[in-house]
């Protein structure tokens, strides 16, 4: 899947905004991609997996035992990803805070684990997951995410495979551009207030 057929994709679900909005970061940005509404479509959110596996290196996808991903935005996305690699999919929660597998979900130990994003910004929930993994007894020989916003920046301390790269610009709250200032600010994720 090419670059312009991933936006293809979030275009035709209505999921690439433009505005102010107020990411999960707290950083603000121009443009927004709601991963959640590209993957209200099961055929979709498979198509989408499936480019990204396929783009795996054979090492690492034969190495992958389980899909990991952090709740909510994660949830989807790594569940589509552990139907392409025909393997099992589990989600952390942050009941207090930090993220845990709960529901009886747990690793064997030393099990290889792909972590898999919606999003990836910073890169903060990322490794937090990645150490939540590791505190499950798991070993994270990968990431993955649909999207990369830093642009390829993150540093994940693993090996780190977007199914597409975007440089849209971010700002700090005291530091916008006139044209965001001008246009009030929604957070759209999944850390909108409710």
């Amino acid at each position: 899947m090419t670059e312009d057929e991933v936006l293809a994709e979030f275009r035709s679900a209505d999921a690439l905004l433009e505005g102010h909005f107020i990411l999960s970061s707290g950083l603000r940005s121009s443009r927004y991609l709601q991963c959640a509404r590209v993957l209200m479509d099961p055929a979709r959110g498979s198509r989408l997996a499936e480019a990204l596996a396929a783009r795996l290196p054979d090492d690492v996808r034969g190495a992958i035992q389980a899909v990991v991903s952090p709740a909510m935005g994660g949830v989807i996305a790594g569940h589509e990803m552990a139907r392409a690699l025909g393997v099992e999919a589990m989600f952390l929660e942050r009941p207090e805070g930090v993220f845990e597998l709960r529901r009886g979900f747990r690793l064997e130990p030393g099990a290889r684990v792909f972590m898999m994003e919606d999003v990836v910004t910073t890169g903060l929930s990322s490794r937090e997951a990645i150490a939540a993994i590791a505190r499950a007894g798991g070993e994270t020989v990968a990431a993955g995410a649909l999207v990369d916003r830093s642009n390829g920046v993150a540093d994940l301390g693993v090996p780190f495979y977007p199914l597409i790269r975007l440089d849209v610009p971010t700002y700090a709250a005291d530091a916008l551009p006139p044209e965001l200032q001008a246009i009030p600010a929604i957070k759209p994720g999944s850390r909108a207030a409710a």
